[in-house]
């Protein structure tokens, strides 16, 4: 029986890296995204390639939607194997404005899609993961999000101060704490991962000046999605191994 993997935010940037690297482990990945023809796309040149994909459409900011994609998934596939939670925005990089800490508008947008996505998320595929025999759950942080690092002079994440950014990716953190306790003695685990500094579209200038490609940053994401039994859960990795909270 081939493995289940579902990705937010699927269709361009680190989430189709990733969907085309665990469809390239044997996974039947499933490409979610809000633009269903985006994820269409995406999911046909997977196809073409003679992998398994499916598209999804799936608005991490609606609730609605997310229901309706977890019943759809259920109805499927009848479980779900893999969740990366990857569908995140950074509107801080470009918001202008009168504001002297921090743009009120661009906060609560992060947070909406950052925080509440992946707790919605979450939460609506948890009963399909449950039904998995080894489910593993994959959040995208970032070192940004390390509360040790944004007060640590020596590193070069201390003189970033993006707000909303970087509290919504300590937020998914201390969800990803709450949730390995919480799965504790059951076969899921959940894992943060910083994927580095990527060439996306999360931030204008990421694609000329970022050191790390979609396809070398999704190496961790495929880790953290294909963790060993014995493994620990309730981690924060990346490339580089363990990341301080």
């Amino acid at each position: 029986m081939s493995t289940i993997a579902l990705i937010t935010g699927g269709n361009r940037g680190l989430g189709l890296a990733t969907a085309t690297a665990l469809a390239r482990t044997g996974a039947t990945v499933i490409i979610a995204g809000r633009d269903l023809e985006a994820v269409r796309c995406a999911a046909d040149g997977l196809l073409a390639e003679g992998l398994r994909a499916e598209p999804l459409m799936l608005d991490v900011a609606s609730p609605a939607s997310v229901a309706e994609a977890a019943d759809e998934i259920g109805e499927r596939h009848g479980h779900l194997d893999i969740l990366v939670n990857n569908a995140g925005i950074l509107p801080e990089a470009s918001a202008r404005g009168d504001h002297d800490f921090v743009d009120l508008a661009a906060f609560a947008s992060t947070f909406e899609t950052n925080v509440l996505g992946v707790a919605t998320v979450t939460e609506k595929f948890l009963p399909l993961l449950r039904r998995s025999t080894a489910g593993r759950i994959v959040n995208v942080s970032s070192t940004m999000g390390s509360l040790s690092d944004q007060s640590d002079e020596s590193s070069p994440y201390y003189s970033s101060i993006v707000p909303a950014y970087q509290a919504s990716k300590a937020a998914v953190n201390s969800m990803t704490i709450g949730l390995s306790k919480q799965l504790a003695g059951t076969p899921l685990k959940v894992t943060s991962v910083c994927p580095g500094w990527v060439q996306t579209d999360l931030a204008p200038g990421n694609r000329d000046q970022a050191p790390t490609s979609a396809d070398e940053a999704a190496r961790i994401v495929v880790t953290a999605a294909t963790l060993p039994d014995h493994a620990e859960s309730g981690t924060f990795i990346s490339s580089g191994g363990a990341v301080a909270w």
